[in-house]
């Protein structure tokens, strides 16, 4: 994943430069460090540390996971990150990260039972917690309702169709993208890929390459192409659906694929000899897991949050327009992306590499 804010977005639509904009926003409270995607930094995801500290944590950036990984294992020092499901073991098994204490979690016995049950998640086989869920939402196609006719998206192939050559963005992501090959090659488990999937899915991801347009580096950068009308069908997160909406882009996510739709779940962990103040890195994570922050996630972002308490007290209206009322209906139609092998993850991203370079 990679993601911007929504008032990058915005301002970005208006021609504004933004340059500066989250660097000015990360330099705050010097006794908390977070490695984070751009637009974390937003206060409104956790107001009751800002409401205790009087500012928010000290935000550094990073475009994806892999060079979040590389950084830190170069030996930069942070006390928090916020990785997604697929890379925790790649992340645990470097000796990157140390144990969470669950009892200074108020919300860990609140979060959705789904992730509980994830294996390799949020604790390992000893039973040692590593993971704190904090966001989630889909990948799935996104299109321009003036430009392409939701008949012609009934199934993610569509994604290889020559009429839509030059029109079509995927994200600059190897989990994200292969996504959309393994849900093209029936597969239903991330975890169980056998090597005749895994290269149908790259197959299909060549025939893909050829429609590309785009590999978008982030939301912003998809946001802008879809928002211009650049690109007409893409492969994305809601996050930016939400955002393209609120600025009257006429712009909708398709659920319903013949193939489904992919997930995924992000969240913080406490790295290994973090420099900063243990006690305000269970603040923090309490003020992000806040029931409180739910309805903004939903709202705002139009991701779903990893309390399910919380999320129980969203207007169900909100909850239904961000597509999650029924969480195991989608659960049914949807691939989620689980933690997997380090070599797993290594074969994802070398191939991913490949395609986009022709190969």
């Amino acid at each position: 994943m990679a993601r911007k804010t929504r008032i990058a977005f915005a301002l970005l639509m208006a021609g504004a430069a933004t340059a500066g904009l989250s660097r000015a926003a990360s330099a705050q409270d010097a006794a908390l460090s977070v490695l984070d995607w751009s637009g974390y930094e937003d206060p409104a995801l956790n107001p009751a540390y800002v409401e205790k500290h009087g500012d928010g944590p000290t935000f550094t950036f990073f475009a994806d996971e892999d060079e979040a990984f590389e950084k830190l294992r170069a030996g930069f020092k942070v006390d928090v990150s916020h990785p997604c499901g697929t890379n925790i073991v790649k992340w645990r098994d470097a000796g990157l990260l140390q144990p969470l204490d669950t009892s200074r979690i108020a919300a860990w016995n609140d979060i959705l039972p789904g992730f509980k049950a994830m294996k390799d998640l949020m604790t390992d086989a000893d039973g040692k917690a590593w993971f704190l869920p904090f966001d989630w939402g889909n990948t799935l196609p996104l299109y321009r309702t003036d430009l392409v006719k939701a008949e012609d998206i009934a199934s993610l192939k569509a994604f290889a169709d020559p009429k839509f050559k030059g029109k079509i963005a995927l994200i600059d992501n190897a989990d994200a993208t292969f996504a959309l090959g393994l849900l093209a090659a029936g597969v239903k488990d991330v975890q169980a890929i056998t090597d005749e999937q895994f290269q149908a899915a790259a197959a299909f991801l060549r025939q893909v390459h050829k429609n590309v347009r785009m590999y978008a580096t982030d939301t912003t950068e998809l946001s802008q192409a879809m928002g211009s009308g650049e690109i007409s069908l893409a492969w994305g997160w809601n996050e930016a659906a939400t955002f393209l909406k609120a600025n009257g882009v006429p712009v909708e996510v398709k659920r319903d694929t013949t193939e489904g739709i992919a997930s995924w779940v992000c969240g913080y962990v406490h790295l290994k000899d973090a420099p900063g103040d243990v006690d305000k890195v269970y603040d923090f994570f309490n003020a992000r897991m806040a029931p409180e922050v739910s309805n903004y996630m939903v709202t705002a972002w139009g991701y779903g949050h990893a309390n399910g308490a919380g999320m129980a007290k969203v207007d169900p209206a909100a909850v239904a327009a961000a597509g999650y009322s029924d969480l195991d209906e989608m659960a049914k139609k949807t691939l989620f992306a689980a933690p997997v092998a380090p070599e797993t993850k290594q074969r994802f991203v070398a191939e991913f590499e490949r395609i986009k370079a022709g190969y």
